[in-house]
């Protein structure tokens, strides 16, 4: 039996996690809500609070699996990428528990546990498939050819996806987090309302720098004309760009799909929580009679079962780190 205690500790979420033989018996995420006042995660608040967070939710997922701190074999922890200050208490508390338990460390990277999210529940995707990961930061389509050998074959070249989200609901005075208010607002709106560009980027690649621009000019016109543009239109406008956002995440994704003759597609990252990605993935494969893959929404956005269920596949490989190790803001896929 192997059980393996999984931190993550990347952005604003402190997650911990047990999982054992495979199995998630524990995922406990402790939310920032001090954020929320600033408009968005604000670097140094965040790393004080999981330094609040992070001793509470070890010990509830402990305590939620039933076991004894005693019995964990390993730590798995997200080494990045991500916020330095939030991964260096992650890491600095994943370092002292193996010590002073004398137990293995396992580094994760961050990206690649949102990937293998795929296997925590039944069904899970046979190797090999593709992987759209989108989030705030990152926006990427992965050739997932085994547990840990994944090859990026599409990125945004200049914003992400969960970015011009979030940066759209800046545009409409919605609260932050703003990409699911978004989201709610759209299931009432046309998305067929208001028509934004479709960047022409080659290849698998991806960008959304200039479909912010338009919506910013958009908005700014519209307000210009009348002052209750936004109040009177808000559903239509969240339909209209959430549509456009998931016409250029699937459009891609088709084309690596017709490019590798590959069936089984999932989605991972914040940004797969969206109902319009899930819904318009799920007729994508429809058509093109794919085998679909979307995760629990718990383990969409940053969370530790994530970290574990990585611990635990590099735990069988004996892939461990030393006490020497440091976080990495960005590190390498």
């Amino acid at each position: 039996m192997s059980i393996i205690l999984g931190i993550e500790s990347s952005c604003d979420e402190t997650s911990a996690s047990i999982c054992i033989d495979g199995e998630i018996l524990s995922n406990v995420i402790a939310n920032q809500a001090i954020h929320h006042q600033y408009g968005g995660v604000v670097p140094e608040l965040a790393s004080r609070v999981h330094q609040q967070n992070i001793i509470p939710a070890v010990h509830q997922a402990i305590v939620q699996a039933k076991i004894n701190k005693n019995h964990i074999d390993a730590v798995a922890f997200t080494r990045g990428p991500g916020l330095l200050g939030s991964l260096l208490i992650g890491t600095s508390f994943a370092k002292s528990f193996a010590l002073a338990n004398s137990i293995p460390l396992i580094e994760v990277n961050h990206m690649q546990a949102h990937i293998l999210a795929h296997f925590i529940d039944h069904p899970k995707p046979t190797f090999p498939f593709l992987c759209l990961t989108v989030s705030g930061g990152h926006t990427q389509i992965v050739l997932v050819k085994d547990y840990f050998d994944m090859q990026i074959v599409g990125e945004t070249l200049d914003d992400a996806a969960g970015e011009a989200f979030d940066k759209t609901a800046k545009i409409l005075n919605l609260p932050y987090p703003g990409g699911p208010l978004i989201d709610q607002h759209a299931k009432t709106g046309d998305p067929k309302k208001y028509k934004f560009p479709e960047p022409q980027i080659p290849e698998l690649n991806f960008s959304f720098s200039g479909l912010k621009t338009s919506i910013l000019y958009f908005v700014r016109d519209q307000l210009k004309a009348n002052p209750n543009f936004l109040i009177e239109n808000m559903n239509d406008v969240c339909a209209s760009v959430q549509a456009r956002i998931v016409s250029i995440l699937l459009n891609k994704l088709k084309k690596a799909a017709d490019l590798y003759q590959i069936k089984d597609v999932a989605i991972a990252g914040g940004v797969s929580a969206n109902s319009g990605l899930r819904e318009g993935l799920i007729q994508l494969a429809a058509q093109k009679n794919w085998n679909v893959f979307i995760p629990k929404f718990e383990y969409c956005t940053d969370n530790a079962a994530m970290i574990a269920i990585a611990g635990y596949y590099k735990y069988l490989n004996k892939d461990f780190v030393g006490q020497d190790v440091a976080p990495l803001a960005r590190m390498p896929f």
